[in-house]
């Protein structure tokens, strides 16, 4: 797998992470560590392209999640309660973190996963950045 990096600007900042390769058990903790670090440097704003992941395995997906949860510390923006009230109900969305262009498999997996339900996922790059 390999990451790179653009840094777009809308309304906020935004970061893109470009991933080519899968992110399943041998990779995540390297996508894992290189979002983290973007966090660190000041990162609130998150947009992950999937165009060149042909998989997201289980292991992708606790990845996704642990950025998920860590932008939501870094910047609140509801309640937890009102957060899991809003996915039940289909009207939550993260305004932190976009996912780009997921493979079928990739979005199948997100999709079966529930993490469809609360993760925006666009086909266009600049109305993913206009979405924040």
């Amino acid at each position: 797998m390999e990451i790179s990096l653009s840094t777009e600007t809308g309304r906020v900042p935004v970061t893109v992470m470009h991933i080519d390769g899968n992110i399943d058990s041998v990779t995540y903790e390297s996508f894992l560590s290189t979002a983290e670090e973007l966090m660190k440097g000041g990162t609130r704003h998150l947009i992950i392209d999937l165009e060149h992941v042909p998989l997201v395995s289980s292991a992708g997906l606790r990845a996704l999640s642990n950025i998920f949860n860590r932008l939501r510390k870094l910047s609140p923006d509801v309640s937890d309660e009102e957060m899991r009230k809003g996915i039940n109900a289909g009207t939550y969305k993260s305004p932190h973190l976009k996912l780009l262009n997921p493979s079928k498999a990739s979005q199948l997996a997100l999709d079966t996963s529930g993490f469809s339900l609360f993760i925006e996922t666009l086909t266009d790059l600049r109305a993913a950045v206009a979405s924040f």
